[in-house]
């Protein structure tokens, strides 16, 4: 679905392989569609995005029915614009970046992005989508202090700058910094995505600028918001999908009616995306979502209650979940879990308590605890060993991939890491084995949980057994994940579990920002990572010498310019993390079950991941259909 060229020597240009004059397509009208709205050829847009079935390994669909799924709760509805996953660009299979919602982008330097819409595309309601909505945005939004008085978002910062925004003419704007931007285009394409385009038609009218100061007033105080400003926020709610008349560009939009525990989603009649016979897709005309209790899902889900699941299902459903496939007659598919890891051990290299700090910010410690893992046990006690057993890191779909990442200091060797924590000088012991730390105190390890994977707590187990032989106590203490957070903040926390990188599967064209200090929200350093969001008014300048180089690698991808400078700063960021063993993981690549109960065009193989991935978005669910039994 991309074609590309070089313009000269530095700019390319990305447009739909499709035309809509050289297919000389026939479209058809979607049956049972409101007879009310226009015709398809005036739905559409003039060159809408043209899908070959064939070419992708899928089957023409039949449109219509209703698709039914589960929630573990009411806010989940947002999750209609992840698995839809229109975006003015985004990743396909192969997880390149490409032309959806806009016809074609292009790059130059690296800084000036030129973005082009669909002459005649349309909102969820019929009015034009162009430029004037990503102008809207630009100028009225993020530009306006009282929406947004934090300033642009960091994706559009450069040095501090923000871009020269142009709207050239109808359908067509330009972005232009003075140095290369390579978060512009990835941010655009993730899951929940910053939507730097509005429908300037509709939220207008509840804008200062723009809307009758009356009507505005009223408006406000019968949605008690305190001002224009507030109610304008409270409408522009682009992800949340709190707002049903808010238009939107998506495959499904939510309707007015519903109730906090079922949302109905109406197929968006103005949708951009064709298949090659004509027929506009999305094929599913309707998506229900019900809330249910997350720990009654796998349940219900085995008893039919669910045509296609993923959402609140776990590795350990699995075998509930196939029992349950000759009664029920869905499939239960196994797709693999892109995270850097399913578990993953992470020491708190920002700990306040100076003994620990020293501890943990020594390697020789972390490989000891690492080496002192049987990794392979996990993997067959809790995973019928059907994960890979490693580090937490890139998994081998990643173009990144070498397997040294994986295998580094991550091999079980109780021998090395008694000899490495001997090294250390962590040789006195007390009675029943465990180690002395220098102050006197027992090497007991207190590893914080959030409490909401029992596998998590299981996997502990475990590593407590053979940190035992490795003369390490450890200690698991179940908690809630805000109390976790707030203990991390105040620097009282020595270690906790998770799971890993969030996105295993990076190309370097994706912005590494999980494998350096840019976050306070990472368990693993937040004093650092709160250092970098604040720009050095919270947190602490990292002082640890791996941690400054890998800011150092991270700033240098913001300013790189080319895919091969960025491939060799990704290198760089693995083989550290790799050398060092910052995070402790365990198993990856632990099957994600996907339950598929009359759906087609659903892959029984397949990546599940929130970014890249978007769980089913980039699988393209606006081209799954129901078989004949479940068009109801």
């Amino acid at each position: 679905m991309k074609f590309w060229k070089g313009i000269g020597a530095s700019a390319l240009v990305f447009t739909a392989l499709s035309s809509w004059p050289a297919l000389a397509l026939d479209l058809k009208e979607t049956p049972g569609i409101d007879s009310s709205l226009p015709p398809v050829s005036e739905r559409v847009p003039a060159e809408p995005l043209i899908v070959d079935m064939a070419a992708r390994g899928r089957t023409t669909g039949t449109p219509g029915g209703t698709l039914d799924t589960l929630i573990g709760r009411a806010k989940d509805v947002r999750l209609i614009n992840v698995w839809g996953y229109a975006r003015l660009v985004g990743y396909n299979e192969k997880l390149e970046l490409v032309p959806d919602i806009l016809e074609a982008f292009e790059v130059e330097e690296g800084r000036i992005f030129t973005l082009h819409t669909r002459k005649g595309h349309k909102w969820s309601d019929g009015q034009p989508f162009g430029a004037e909505d990503l102008r809207y945005y630009f100028e009225d939004v993020a530009m306006n202090e009282e929406l947004n008085p934090a300033g642009l978002p960091p994706f559009l910062m450069v040095d501090g700058k923000g871009p020269k925004f142009e709207m050239l003419d109808e359908t067509t704007v330009r972005y232009t910094w003075d140095k290369p931007n390579p978060l512009f285009l990835p941010e655009l394409a993730k899951s929940s995505p910053p939507f730097i385009y509005r429908p300037a038609h509709y939220l207008k009218q509840f804008h200062a600028k723009f809307g009758k100061p009356e009507f505005i007033e009223e408006k406000a105080g019968a949605m008690k918001a305190r001002g224009w400003a507030p109610l304008h926020n409270k409408l522009d709610d682009m992800y949340n999908a709190q707002n049903p008349d808010l238009p939107s560009l998506q495959p499904w939009v939510r309707m007015e009616g519903e109730s906090d525990r079922r949302f109905v989603l109406n197929r968006n009649p103005y949708y951009h995306r064709v298949d090659s016979t004509g027929q506009q897709l999305p094929y599913i005309d309707k998506v229900i979502m019900t809330v249910a209790d997350g720990k009654l899902i796998a349940a219900k889900t085995q008893a039919g209650e669910s045509d296609l699941q993923a959402r609140n299902l776990s590795f350990s459903d699995i075998t509930v979940l196939k029992q349950g496939e000759a009664q029920s007659g869905y499939t239960t598919a196994l797709w693999t879990n892109t995270k850097g890891s399913e578990i993953s051990i992470l020491p708190n290299l920002t700990v306040k308590d100076p003994v620990w700090r020293e501890l943990l910010r020594d390697k020789r410690f972390r490989h000891a605890l690492s080496l002192g893992i049987d990794r392979d046990m996990i993997n067959r006690t809790l995973f019928f060993g059907l994960g890979k057993s490693g580090n937490d890191t890139v998994l081998d779909i990643s173009p990144l991939y070498k397997a040294g990442y994986r295998t580094e200091w991550a091999q079980y060797d109780p021998e090395q890491a008694n000899a490495l924590l001997d090294e250390i000088g962590l040789t006195e012991r007390r009675g029943d084995g465990v180690r002395m730390m220098k102050d006197g105190r027992p090497l007991e390890i207190i590893v914080e949980t959030f409490g909401e994977h029992q596998s998590h707590d299981d996997a502990l187990e475990l590593v407590a057994e053979t940190w035992k032989e490795i003369g390490v106590k450890l200690f698991i203490k179940p908690s809630q994940r805000d109390i976790v957070r707030d203990r991390a903040v105040t620097g009282d926390l020595v270690m906790s579990v998770w799971s890993g990188f969030e996105n295993g599967i990076p190309t370097s064209e994706m912005p590494p920002s999980d494998f350096a200090p840019t976050s306070g929200d990472f368990l693993s350093w937040h004093s650092w990572g709160d250092y970098y969001e604040t720009q050095g008014a919270g947190g602490e300048k990292p002082d640890w010498a791996p941690a400054v180089r890998l800011m150092d690698l991270y700033q240098s991808w913001l300013g790189s310019a080319t895919a091969e400078e960025r491939g060799k700063i990704w290198e760089e960021m693995l083989q550290i993390h790799a050398d060092e063993t910052i995070h402790i993981g365990l198993v990856s690549e632990v099957p994600q079950p996907v339950v598929i109960n009359g759906v087609q065009n659903v892959p029984l193989t397949a990546i599940y991941g929130w970014d890249p991935g978007a769980q089913f978005g980039i699988h393209r669910m606006d081209e799954f259909f129901l078989d004949e039994k479940h068009r109801r």
